[in-house]
């Protein structure tokens, strides 16, 4: 009966804790020394861990500390969290669990297709004997990194791709079925840096001339406006595509518009470059208010052309875009401002990020106002 109540104790334990009950040194062979209930340092270097069984199974986890407190406190807040998890949750499929998160997502038609193809491939694919069918709970990093090198594809896929299963299993972790993310630690690529072509507001205005002097091509005007608005305006594509007279007020003197990337609303002035435009455009008739601003949807073959004839690099809509940031940043506007206009909704962090060559550029400008004057 003895020998069986310590097999039964070793299977359970794990032989953690096990010399202490023997009445021996709290120090292992494998330098883990305990120091309190399920907490254990790492001799060699000093490092907290701790090792505990959480819905039968044992788990040994890095606190990432070296001080005995801190390392009591993390190890309080581990135990609690996955106290929290529903033991029962974990026993929900992957494929199920793919599916609830996307029926909760409330993004832009095309962003929900993308990511239901992945979805269709974690279900056709997903490396486990039963594929998707699987538990969640026994997800490993390892599968995870497994399922992303079967694919030969780009920086941008693979990231999608890992940011997708990312936010399946950050679902789970907020609904409380798991208590760690797996695909959590698996690094994403990095992209290569882009080469961002920007036009000068001066070819920007050679542009929209050449497009408007093309009396062979019936949408010429129409496409002129389209790139004009773009350039003037600093609005995508997208956003241009769905903008309706209703969206703007003479009045007030804004513009609202819908960020189709972030599927939300925000306003920008009807900027004095931009209203002769708007008012050209609209002419003396009173619109409907649910009618479109342009009649066309894109003007890529026109700006293409323009940049041909007057052999440019190849702008694209986007370039016009970055035009209307840079001139923006330039001509002094601060960059929480300009972040305002593009709908961003961090601070200007982007705006930092991408722009740091022109706003660098020009406070090295406005550091010479500081100069001191001779005749001071």
């Amino acid at each position: 009966m003895q020998k069986m109540a310590q097999k039964n104790f070793l299977d359970t334990d794990f032989v953690y804790g096990y010399a202490d009950h023997m009445g021996k040194s709290n120090a292992r062979s494998d330098g883990m020394e305990r120091v309190a209930d399920n907490l254990y340092r790492y001799v060699p270097t000093g490092g907290y861990y701790g090792i505990f069984r959480s819905h039968g199974k044992l788990v040994k986890k890095s606190l990432k500390s070296t001080h005995l407190p801190e390392a009591k406190r993390l190890l309080r807040d581990e135990l609690d969290k996955r106290d929290r998890v529903d033991a029962r949750a974990g026993k929900m499929t992957l494929s199920a669990l793919c599916k609830d998160y996307l029926d909760g997502l409330s993004q832009s038609p095309k962003t929900i297709a993308q990511k239901r193809q992945i979805a269709d491939r974690i279900e056709a694919e997903w490396p486990h004997p039963s594929r998707a069918e699987c538990q969640i709970r026994d997800v490993k990093p390892a599968d995870v990194s497994k399922w992303l090198a079967s694919y030969d594809f780009g920086v941008s896929s693979y990231n999608a791709h890992l940011w997708f299963i990312r936010g399946v299993f950050d679902h789970a972790i907020a609904n409380h079925r798991l208590a760690e993310n797996p695909a959590a630690k698996v690094k994403a690529k990095k992209r290569a840096k882009p080469i961002r072509r920007t036009p000068s507001f001066e070819q920007f205005q050679n542009i929209v001339q050449s497009v408007r002097q093309q009396p062979l091509n019936a949408r010429s005007e129409a496409s002129a406006d389209f790139i004009e608005f773009m350039g003037l305006a600093g609005v995508g594509n997208a956003e241009i595509r769905n903008l309706k007279w209703a969206d703007i007020d003479f009045e007030t003197g804004s513009i609202t518009v819908f960020r189709q990337k972030t599927r939300s609303g925000y306003v920008i002035p009807i900027f004095p470059q931009l209203r002769p435009l708007l008012e050209k455009i609209k002419g003396d008739r009173v619109p409907h208010p649910d009618e479109g601003v342009f009649s066309i949807h894109d003007a890529k073959k026109a700006l293409a052309a323009a940049c041909e004839r007057l052999e440019y690099p190849h702008f694209d809509h986007r370039s016009l875009r970055r035009m209307f940031v840079t001139r923006a940043l330039q001509r002094g506007v601060d960059v929480k401002t300009v972040s305002s206009w593009q709908g961003h909704k961090d601070g200007g962090r982007l705006i930092l990020a991408t722009y740091s060559h022109v706003i660098d550029s020009h406070s090295a400008k406005m550091a010479e106002l500081l100069s001191i004057d001779e005749e001071e």
